[in-house]
């Protein structure tokens, strides 16, 4: 005779707190959801650096770093994907467990919402299930893949479009077509009912650090050598590249000419030219981008020999020759497509029928969105691709940083939680292996 079956273990109420973490490569968003209160996310850097001095900086404490040459990062997260769980161990404890944080947190109540870059491998991903349940002990979890997570905003909202007052958002949005564009990759996600459709992912291997590098290189061979600073180089990034909207008619402008050719355009700067103001950690903190002064360049080298206060990098087509890559990454030999053609690329997957829907509904985040231009230049390379027929629009939230972990918020308080997320308890009884599998499996297809 078989014997009785075992009735189901009774399941504990759900925690009441959620700790939402969009792990970056360069920053963690973190905050907490409670009920309907929704905390403000705080950006934390996802390194532990050390200065000129040796002093070691952990995450947030980079704020009391007041001289950033020479500093060295070690960061936990390489390529997207966390590789190395000693240092991000270091930086949750110190931003989450240590008597003095800001943001304490008990894991034997809290759920953890975290979010994993697409196509993570299986191994990396057990790592991660047993750290979270075995290491930090957290009641209740959830790894999923971040750009589904925008899925969950108001994403009509976000593309303006046209409806009547008192209209409620549908979450998760129907249709939605992501592109994340941070500091280690760029990915294109399809998303259908907030589920992606994997087969049509696509990733590029250039993101905000290879760019970062890319201007150190260049700046190393025009003018100072930069290889130590990358900190300081990754500011100059931030506060004075753009994407060009007509690179042809810019690289001409800021042409210097032939031997011995004095082109008009390039002495007065042809208004692509800026000077920058290096920091010296005494008196400015920060770099300062300014007009270019054509009669101060002319001077440059003789206030440098008689000892000038300032140190002034003039930026040229760096400016506009950096974030180029994202769109030709062939331009330094990178043997991929830009992101307009991967759009394309990952349209070419799915069927036809779909293409109106996805290129109406083009949402961009991530810190490289930031760029001027971007969202025009995107916009304009993705029409000249798609059917004559297909409405192109593509719209960026106000905080592209922080979008991620919103829509993580979102889903915090939706009832498709409790159905997704896993406990200690049932960790416990089923394994790593179940856990994965009801991961990758995600909620069935209603």
């Amino acid at each position: 005779m078989a014997p009785a079956r075992k009735s189901k273990a009774h399941q504990p109420a759900p925690p009441s707190r959620t700790l939402i973490l969009d792990n970056g490569a360069y920053t963690i968003k973190a905050g907490y959801v409670a009920g309907d209160v929704v905390d403000v996310p705080r950006v934390i850097p996802n390194c532990i650096a050390r200065d000129r001095n040796k002093k070691v900086y952990v995450a947030s404490d980079l704020e009391k770093c007041t001289d950033f040459s020479e500093v060295v990062f070690r960061r936990p997260v390489e390529k997207g994907f966390i590789v190395n769980w000693e240092a991000e161990k270091d930086i949750w404890e110190h931003e989450f467990f240590d008597d003095k944080a800001l943001q304490p947190c008990d894991p034997s109540e809290t759920r953890l919402l975290l979010a994993e870059p697409s196509n993570s491998l299986p191994i990396l991903q057990t790592n991660c299930d047993q750290m979270v349940f075995e290491e930090f002990g957290f009641a209740s979890y959830y790894r999923g893949i971040g750009p589904t997570f925008n899925a969950y905003h108001d994403v009509q909202g976000i593309l303006r479009t046209p409806r009547d007052a008192g209209t409620i958002a549908q979450l998760p949005a129907e249709i939605l077509l992501l592109i994340d564009t941070g500091y280690s990759h760029t990915t294109i996600t399809p998303l259908i009912q907030g589920r992606p459709i994997h087969s049509a992912i696509r990733r590029l291997d250039v993101g905000g650090k290879l760019l970062t590098n890319y201007l150190t290189r260049l700046l190393s061979l025009r003018h100072y050598d930069m290889r130590n600073e990358t900190y300081i180089v990754n500011e100059m990034k931030e506060s004075a590249c753009y994407v060009s909207l007509d690179f042809k008619g810019d690289l001409e402008r800021s042409w210097k000419g032939t031997r011995g050719e004095r082109r008009a355009d390039y002495i007065g700067g042809g208004g692509i030219a800026r000077d920058y103001v290096l920091p010296d950690f005494h008196t400015r903190s920060k770099g300062i981008v300014r007009d270019f002064d054509p009669a101060q360049a002319s001077t440059a080298r003789k206030l440098a020999a008689a000892g000038a206060s300032e140190d002034v990098l003039t930026l040229r087509n760096e400016r506009f020759s950096v974030p180029e890559l994202l769109f030709h990454p062939s331009d330094i030999g990178i043997r991929q497509p830009g992101i307009a053609d991967l759009v394309m690329q990952s349209l070419h997957t799915l069927p036809v029928g779909l293409w109106p829907g996805l290129l109406s509904n083009i949402v961009v985040v991530g810190g490289n969105v930031l760029f001027d231009g971007f969202v025009e230049r995107l916009q304009k390379e993705i029409v000249q691709l798609a059917p004559d027929e297909c409405f192109v629009r593509v719209a960026r939230p106000v905080d592209p940083i922080t979008s991620t972990w919103a829509g993580g918020a979102n889903l915090a308080k939706h009832d498709r939680i409790n159905a997704l997320a896993v406990t200690k308890q049932e960790y416990e009884e089923f394994g790593a292996g179940w856990v994965a599998r009801k991961f990758a499996a995600g909620l069935e297809s209603p």
